[in-house]
């Protein structure tokens, strides 16, 4: 599905998604992935349970910070582990999660915003 904004060059926007890929600033990814306005990465989980603050790093240590962050659970929304909410918390980063299509949406509108967001999501 075509998701893409109206977003200043330069940036990785979520330009589509779908069964098993990603399309972002033009770059077609086949795993779960972080988006960050700077960059985009691989990101190396399976299921929402084997998230951890090791695997958002390129969130949790980005400079500039992130001020929101959108966690894609693939086809549904779950909720994320309490103490994984708790830690992101604690960076002073707001947090949530919905289904992947949400989150690539909503990602997209606040990056629009000139909004500091950062997006870890699942393939559906």
């Amino acid at each position: 599905m075509d998701v893409s904004t109206n977003v200043p060059e330069g940036l990785q926007v979520v330009d589509s998604y779908g069964p098993g890929r990603f399309r972002i600033a033009s770059v077609v990814w086949s795993s779960c992935v972080i988006v960050t306005p700077e960059q985009t990465v691989e990101w190396p989980i399976s299921r929402i349970s084997d998230a951890d603050s090791g695997s958002l790093r390129p969130v949790l240590n980005a400079d500039p910070g992130i001020e929101v962050l959108l966690i894609g659970t693939g086809k549904k929304m779950e909720r994320i582990p309490n103490d994984l909410r708790e830690c992101i918390r604690a960076q002073g980063i707001g947090v949530d999660s919905m289904d992947t299509g949400a989150a690539c949406r909503t990602y997209n509108v606040l990056l629009a915003e000139g909004r500091r967001v950062a997006a870890a999501l699942m393939l559906v």
